[in-house]
């Protein structure tokens, strides 16, 4: 075995001299001294240079990084019906490196992308050629926004099958959403509408825009050049809004606008060779039903309307030069665009944003406050002769009933509108207390409700208030207030009292219905005692049994409420508002509407069979539907 070994060294020492073992020594010594410099080298480029050698690394690629959008939550009814949704679109991407990268097949995926996206979208072949043209390194070139999903299916379908269409490529489609308001015109003023980046423009998309807002995902990260290109993605979800539940009834809110609807049709005006509108039935036409004992708004609708889906059509209210005037004329005094002025003027919410006389509905509100403050009891006596002089040398003031009323009770005072008798009551009650109580009703004051834009009115304060100021105050004109005050402060006088915060949201839900926050009913104040409050029932009762408000009288069910009509400023113009407060049950109201009509299209405006058409008219149709009680003591009319 030796011996071996022996004749095994000399043959590598013939066949490797020891000169030669040395330099394979040295040359091994030498490739390793190599390695252990490159990679000090390298370690030494990684922490002093790593910023630089990544972005020469990175320059070679391209950062891709879309936003994935969030969903806006749904507006919906009590019961749950969607009266705003955001309906999930598409938007049609083009990768041009993709279409661009493979040269031997350039010009067959270019000629069959494009007739795909003109079949499946509409989009012109020359349109692919020019984003080609002047984004060809781009892999995010919109060509179509909001596509449907039906396109979007068809797109899906052929992008899937290889063997029609093999060169099929280079596009996708990202999500996106349009608010979409699935009933066009219904509750347009109470709902908004949202513009360009989810922004809440008017009504509860304005007030609870934020609630409804989510947050936008991402999706981001670095795809090399080439046709093959391909990258495992980051992507942080996006965050969906939260839902509200709103306090009106889809079918109440239905009912209501139908009638509206078809009251002013019978007085707006039409071009006979067009058939376009060329007058509204009234300059506003509002209603307001609401619950008493929880100061929920059940229905609220203001005329004119207009459709959500399309907001900026001034079609149906303009002629196209009239619109083409008011696109070219500027507001000297605000600097506006005249159009911008018109459709603001179209957007707001009559029954919150404006204000006006109240006129005789404030009656007995004026009538509660003596009786509370204790400078009336309910037992006094008023004559009538048609006037009443209140500043000596003065012109008299007044009474709607030239001839006068003569011998009145309180009741009869109510019941008959009579401001002589209510003249008397105010100077009875006295200017610290009925601005006193104008304040506890909430007349001058925010109600709060959940509406941008909400007016607080124009009082008279106790110090600038004379006796003519006093005299007319007291049955309702001089002053202004909204719709939105008078019912509120009305529900307060007919529920024993108890002033509730009047809302349209009653719940906030996420994504998948779950409860996040109950909007429970919210009591304020109290403005009058249980007392004062079933003496006024009994007061409003008589104004529809025997009073000014017989024509209001419906078959079953047992009204109360006051009717009114206030002559709008100048005088002279002879323009009125009409108006109607009413509940029912009037012994325990379950409901109480308010009827505002504003400058009908009629020569005689201060006509209140307007105003008695159009509210009985809402509540023979609501009345049914909401199942108020009925009474066998109820007037017969």
């Amino acid at each position: 075995m030796a011996k071996k070994k022996k004749k095994k060294i000399r043959f590598l020492q013939k066949k490797f001299p020891i000169r030669m073992q040395k330099k394979l020594v040295t040359l091994f010594m030498a490739v390793i001294l190599a390695f252990v410099g490159l990679i000090i080298k390298i370690t030494y480029i990684n922490i002093s240079s790593k910023e630089k050698y990544t972005k020469i690394v990175l320059d070679q690629q391209q950062y891709n990084s879309r936003v994935i959008p969030f969903k806006r939550g749904d507006i919906l009814d009590r019961n749950g019906s969607k009266l705003a949704t955001s309906e999930r679109v598409y938007n049609v991407i083009l990768d041009a490196t993709v279409l661009l990268a493979d040269k031997k097949n350039r010009e067959k995926r270019i000629s069959q992308t494009a007739e795909v996206l003109k079949e499946c979208f509409g989009i012109e072949e020359d349109e692919v050629e020019t984003a080609l043209e002047e984004k060809p390194e781009s892999r995010y070139i919109i060509l179509k926004k909001k596509a449907d999903y039906d396109a979007a299916q068809k797109f899906g379908k052929m992008d899937s099958d290889n063997k029609k269409y093999p060169y099929l490529s280079g596009v996708w489609l990202e999500d996106d959403y349009v608010r979409s308001y699935p009933y066009n015109m219904l509750a347009c003023d109470v709902l908004g509408f949202t513009s360009a980046g989810n922004v809440g423009n008017g009504g509860l998309e304005a007030s609870y825009n934020d609630i409804l807002n989510g947050t936008d995902g991402r999706e981001y990260g670095y795809l090399d050049y080439g046709f093959d290109s391909s990258l495992e993605r980051v992507v942080k979800e996006a965050k969906n809004g939260n839902n509200i539940v709103t306090t009106i009834d889809l079918n109440l809110q239905s009912m209501v606008e139908e009638v509206i609807a078809e009251f002013n049709k019978e007085y707006e005006k039409y071009d006979e060779a067009t058939g376009r509108r060329t007058e509204l039935g009234s300059k506003n036409t509002a209603v307001m039903i609401i619950e008493p004992n929880s100061g929920s708004i059940l229905a609220e609708a203001t005329y004119p309307f207009f459709n959500l889906n399309d907001p900026r059509d001034l079609t149906s209210f303009y002629s196209d030069e009239e619109i083409a005037n008011l696109e070219s004329t500027v507001n000297e005094k605000t600097g506006e665009n005249k159009k911008i002025e018109a459709l603001q003027e179209i957007w707001k919410n009559f029954a919150v944003t404006d204000t006006f006389e109240p006129g005789s509905t404030i009656k007995p509100l004026t009538v509660a406050s003596g009786l509370e403050s204790g400078k009336l009891t309910g037992n006094e006596t008023y004559f009538c002769n048609g006037e009443l002089r209140v500043v000596e040398n003065a012109a008299p003031i007044r009474c709607h009933y030239a001839d006068g009323h003569k011998t009145e009770t309180v009741q009869d005072a109510v019941a008959n509108s009579c401001n002589v008798a209510l003249m008397h009551m105010v100077s009875a009650i006295g200017v610290e207390e009925f601005c006193k109580y104008q304040e506890i009703f909430g007349f001058g004051r925010y109600t709060g409700i959940d509406l941008p834009g909400e007016a607080s009115g124009i009082l008279y304060s106790a110090e600038n208030m004379g006796p003519v100021d006093l005299a007319t105050n007291g049955f309702g004109q001089n002053f202004n207030t909204t719709m939105t005050q008078i019912a509120a402060a009305f529900c307060s006088l007919v529920n024993g009292g108890n002033y509730y915060k009047p809302h349209l949201v009653k719940q906030i839900q996420d994504q998948n219905g779950n409860i996040i926050e109950n909007k429970d009913p919210v009591l304020l104040k109290k403005t009058v005692s249980r007392k004062t409050s079933d003496m006024l029932k009994e007061y409003l009762r008589a104004v529809v049994v025997s009073g000014t408000g017989k024509n209001y009288q419906i078959e079953g069910y047992d009204i109360g409420g006051k009717t009114g009509t206030a002559q709008k400023h100048p005088r002279s113009e002879n323009r009125h508002l009409l108006s109607f407060a009413g509940a029912a049950p009037i012994s325990n109201p379950e409901v109480v509407i308010y009827v505002v009509i504003d400058e009908i299209n009629a020569d005689d405006q201060a006509n209140g069979t307007y105003v008695s058409t159009l509210s009985k008219r809402v509540m023979e149709k609501v009345f049914p539907y909401l199942g108020i009680t009925k009474t066998e003591t109820a007037v017969v009319p």
